[in-house]
């Protein structure tokens, strides 16, 4: 099978290219001129350029493929609109491309996010079909995305995924606690005792393969997570025993990372540049931020291999290998 996959110079990307590879297809990457792609050739993918924000180049790009994985997003943007103006509006364009040159596409898989359903209460995850809450403006831009892509489930076959924080070998966005970590200082944005889920990212990958070559109904959402959830406390103390050091732990108010935020984002303004800490991010903070994928381990017989313990340690071993830590 030869596949598309938009975002492959990225974290999870990268990690799908891979996998795909590893099992005997063919992967062609959509990148931008400016992409880093060194990796990606190493592992003999094709590389095509094309734009999501315009169009141009996407029917080079789908010419003679079977599957696309559409996993290039935006997590940080200077404004609400350009979140949507990326992760819907590329949604919409690649979407509306593989339906007018690829009609026996044999699947659309967008990678989505936990953040676009909505957070659980009180621990619990919501179930998968529940009414989407997004609390972020990159939440309302991925769900956008997703109806996009699910109003066209009796024209092509589509599924999404929607993974919750993701992490390992060659992520960016996590490595900065590792980095907290190891320096031995922690600070919990709010309360220690807030609960996540997450997926070890070949697990994640090997559910977007799984996704692509198992037989199932147009227009399934899943849910993928590594079977349990974690408080940042148990976070932060996992990380503490792979990297075999001690940190000091202290909470942050959410009111005082509210203040942080409008710091934040007037530094933003005046540099012009996409900030992660907003005060639309700090909703999210506030939010147990759990799912869980029982659909996916039912119908597609998926499970995850690794859990936190061992990912962290894995994880770990490839920052200090790679030299980052």
């Amino acid at each position: 099978m030869r596949v598309l996959v938009s975002g492959a110079s990225g974290f999870l990307g990268s990690h799908v290219a891979e996998t795909l590879i590893d099992q005997g297809h063919e992967v062609r990457a959509l990148v931008r001129r400016s992409s880093k792609t060194d990796f990606l050739e190493s592992r003999g993918v094709e590389l095509c350029v094309a734009s999501l924000e315009t169009g141009d180049g996407l029917e080079a790009a789908l010419e003679g493929v079977d599957a696309v994985v559409h996993g290039a997003a935006i997590v940080k943007a200077r404004t609400p609109e350009e979140f949507h103006a990326v992760n819907a509006g590329g949604t919409e364009r690649l979407l509306a491309a593989a339906r007018e040159h690829c009609p026996g596409l044999r699947r659309f898989v967008l990678v989505s996010s936990l953040a676009a359903h909505g957070f659980g209460t009180n621990g619990n995850p919501r179930p998968v079909d529940a009414e989407s809450a997004p609390v972020t403006h990159y939440g309302h831009s991925k769900l956008a995305a997703e109806r996009a892509v699910l109003a066209a489930a009796d024209a092509l076959p589509v599924t999404v995924i929607r993974p919750p924080a993701i992490y390992g070998p060659r992520d960016t966005e996590m490595f900065a606690f590792f980095q907290i970590v190891n320096r031995r200082v922690v600070t919990f944005l709010g309360s220690p005792n807030n609960r996540l889920s997450l997926i070890y990212v070949s697990d994640c990958a090997r559910a977007v393969v799984a996704v692509l070559t198992k037989d199932h109904p147009s227009g399934r959402v899943y849910f993928v997570e590594d079977g349990r959830t974690y408080s940042q406390k148990e976070f932060a103390e996992t990380v503490e025993r792979a990297l075999g050091k001690r940190a000091l732990k202290f909470s942050v108010p959410i009111g005082v990372v509210s203040v942080a935020a409008i710091g934040s984002e007037l530094w933003g303004k005046l540099t012009n540049r996409a900030m992660m800490l907003t005060r639309d991010k700090v909703n999210e903070l506030k939010e147990q931020q759990v799912c869980a994928g029982r659909e996916i381990r039912e119908e597609l017989g998926w499970e995850p291999e690794v859990d936190f313990e061992e990912g962290a340690r894995r994880s770990v071993a490839w920052y200090r290998q790679e030299g980052w830590l």
